[in-house]
């Protein structure tokens, strides 16, 4: 019997920050208890059996057969050859992945595809998608301060691997300095492949690349989200004196993998597979991957989810950004409920670059400018077209100017970058100000300051970049599942890449940048994730997932709409000092992952292929009563009366004898009947289980916005809360 596969459309990912965007791109045989991946890299273009059209596919194979004898690389070899009907397949075969999973990647024309399609085994069949690439202050903003004014255990830390997919590191940066490190911890069985000219360290413990290029940062992205996760800290770091401090990541004694899987222009599937093939099996104990797509796909068609779940099932967490396709609904990109997915939030520090004009008034805009004009006055002109000469261009749209002293553009972001010039984003009614001032001025002029970092007391509020949910795949799990800074972070940067957008124009090289992105709020909770195994080696990544959004600080509208609910902040923003000791936790195994993905309508022979083990999905399992810290569901109608119920399990990680009472608190104006059954644990023992039931009832709920709650597991000490988010179809904009 085979089992017939889909072939998709190519997707292109990316690194996830949007400073720095790239332009898009166009968009097996029997084996034992696992099945066959094929990722394929190619174009959308009709292919045939030429040679020249041979399209670059991927393997996946599930788990690992058991067996001594299996031998992966033989046994996709001979696929190759079977499907291929040629002996040699040396320029067929792109990559195999063997270590912690099973599968290939390989060239093959479309009838080949086909053929591989309908062998025994394989579990899905599509193309290779592209992804993107998606501090000083952040750490003290969220109670993780410098030094001994934060709790630490040293020696675990130092025993704790990052692994980290990205665009590579830059190994002689000040933050992976490993001076003070002793050797790397024995359960370390990675290599330092980094290529030409690198070379690991005690801190930087190993590095491999998939690029073909070596594992050097030429970008600058993979050194700024390593040194926000684990990089040691460095004082005076800053970005030509702007945001000045000590540059710190959340577990400064930590070691570092680095695994390249981006180069300049995008990272691909093929290349991610094969990094957490391989991080799994050298040894790490979390994943930082801040990498997504435009969407979120079906798990057996996401490479991450695939990975992650493999990770998670050894023990490994894997934590993944969101993505920055906000603040529009439904782009969440990072949907499995094995991945803790962040959102990005701002901190208590913003960079404002001040536009003074000649009557005196002051104008605060956003940027992060590093020139200087020295007070010096300047003709303001206003123009659709740059404008040459020894003035200041004024325009309304987002663009710099390299023929103007400094250029004042109308704030679309509401997030300060870098530019090539000087130059200040200010406020829509500023700039309408401004326009208005130069055109009823004789002779307007003005000046642009340098930028200085003030004091944000509105922060936390999630950046309108970041991607918001409800999930489109599980459409009764609730994502993003929290927030962490990404907005304006200083971090390290690669001396080769460039500060700005613009590479061609901004030739200035910095040892560390300001950079904003989903990208940066990712490894911000993996040093959170990272921190918390310190102190507890044993939790399990479900439990370290669930310590971090019970404890998580509640967020409030900070502008109306679904832009600024639960999907677009999850449990709320992480707090590294209360996640240490939760109270109680929401665990969850691979089993239980598994009976989720029964609930989804997965087979249970698929399922075998991807577990390694016989499943059997009996019953009408609903997803919603995955034993997750979030409650979530959605309603098949707007207008009528609806009673919906989840089942919950949690355990007590905290005080032996204690009584948790709950608590409901509705959120949003939400009209909405919350009944906790029983309403009162009482807990005699450490590790001890007890079940409760919540009853969620209401009817004619906005169809705009979603109904929320809170649930409060409280015993006076401990406040163990839960999102409860109750939705119909949301509109697809805001």
């Amino acid at each position: 019997m085979h089992l017939i596969m889909q072939v998709h459309p190519i997707k292109i990912y990316r690194l996830l920050h949007p400073i720095k965007k790239m332009e898009k791109l166009p968009a097996n045989s029997f084996c034992l208890l696992s099945c066959v991946l094929v990722l394929f890299l190619s174009s959308v273009s009709a292919v045939t059996d030429d040679p020249q059209d041979k399209q670059v596919y991927i393997v996946y194979m599930g788990s690992l057969p058991s067996g001594k004898e299996y031998t992966p690389m033989s046994h996709h070899v001979s696929i190759l050859q079977e499907i291929t009907g040629e002996s040699s397949i040396e320029d067929r075969l792109v990559r195999s992945y063997k270590r912690s999973f099973n599968g290939f990647a390989a060239r093959l024309s479309q009838p080949e595809r086909e053929r591989m399609a309908e062998m025994e085994g394989v579990v899905s069949v599509f193309r290779s998608k592209k992804l993107q690439l998606q501090t000083t202050a952040s750490w003290d903003f969220m109670g993780l301060k410098e030094g001994n004014k934060t709790k630490r255990n040293p020696a675990v830390e130092s025993d704790t691997i990052i692994g980290v997919l990205d665009i590579g590191i830059w190994p002689e940066s000040e933050s992976f300095s490993d001076k003070g490190f002793g050797p790397p911890p024995k359960k370390w069985k990675g290599v330092c492949s980094g290529g030409k000219n690198f070379t690991c360290n005690n801190k930087l413990i190993g590095a491999r690349d998939y690029t073909g290029e070596g594992t050097r940062d030429l970008d600058g992205h993979g050194s700024h989200t390593s040194s926000i996760a684990a990089g040691n800290a460095v004082a005076g770091a800053s970005f030509f004196g702007i945001g000045n401090g000590t540059a710190r990541g959340g577990v400064p004694a930590a070691r570092i993998a680095a695994y390249k899987v981006c180069n300049s222009t995008d990272c691909t599937d093929d290349a991610i597979l094969s990094a957490f093939d391989d991080a799994i099996a050298d040894g790490v104990d979390l994943i930082s991957i801040s990498i997504g797509g435009e969407e979120a796909l079906s798990y057996e068609e996401d490479t991450t989810a695939i990975g992650a779940f493999h990770a998670m099932a050894k023990g490994i967490l894997t934590v993944n950004s969101a993505g920055n396709s906000g603040p529009s609904p439904t782009t969440v990109s990072s949907v499995a409920p094995w991945i803790l997915t962040v959102a990005a939030s701002t901190t208590n520090r913003e960079f404002l670059t001040k536009v003074v004009i000649q009557n005196g008034k002051t104008l605060s805009g956003r940027s992060v400018n590093a020139f200087d004009l020295q007070g010096k006055n300047y003709p303001l002109v206003f123009a659709i077209r740059q404008v040459k000469g020894n003035n200041i261009f004024v325009s309304r749209y987002s663009f710099g100017s390299d023929v103007a002293v400094a250029t004042i553009i109308n704030d679309r972001t509401n997030f300060a970058t870098i530019s090539p010039h000087p130059l200040s984003a200010i406020s829509p009614d500023d700039f309408d100000f401004l326009v208005s001032y130069v055109n009823s001025t004789k002779s307007p002029q003005g000046t642009v300051l340098k930028t200085e970092a003030v004091f944000n007391q509105k922060a936390p509020k999630v950046a309108s970049f970041s991607s918001r949910g409800p999930n489109t795949i599980a459409v009764d799990l609730l994502k993003p599942d929290i927030t962490a800074p990404g907005v304006e972070i200083l971090a390290a940067f690669s001396p080769l890449g460039s500060p700005s957008e613009d590479k061609e124009r901004d030739q200035r090289h910095v040892k560390y940048s300001v950079l904003s992105g989903t990208s940066m709020s990712c490894p911000h909770v993996t040093g959170v994730a990272a921190y918390i195994k310190t102190f507890h080696p044993d939790w399990s990544p479900a439990v370290i997932q669930s310590a971090i959004m019970t404890t998580a600080w509640s967020m409030n509208a900070s502008d109306t709409g679904v832009a600024s609910t639960e999907f677009a902040y999850g449990a709320g923003h992480v707090d590294p000092i209360a996640a240490l000791n939760p109270g109680l936790v929401y665990e969850l195994d691979k089993a239980d992952h598994i009976t989720f993905l029964c609930g989804l309508n997965y087979t249970s022979k698929t399922l075998k292929l991807i577990t390694g083990e016989a499943v059997t999905c009996t019953g009408n399992t609903l997803p919603r009563n995955l034993n997750y810290p979030s409650m979530s569901a959605k309603l098949s109608k707007t207008n009528s009366s609806f009673t919906i119920s989840f089942n919950r399990t949690v355990t007590n990680v905290g005080t032996p004898t204690s009584t948790y009472k709950s608590q409901i608190v509705l959120n949003h104006g939400t009209k909405l009947s919350v009944k906790v059954s029983p309403d009162v644990l009482f807990m005699k023992s450490v590790n001890e289980k007890q079940s409760f039931t919540v009853t969620v009832s209401g009817d004619n709920i906005d169809p705009n916005l979603p109904s929320s709650a809170s649930l409060i597991w409280s015993d006076g000490t401990h406040n163990v809360r839960s999102p409860i988010v109750v939705y119909t179809d949301i509109p697809d904009s805001v």
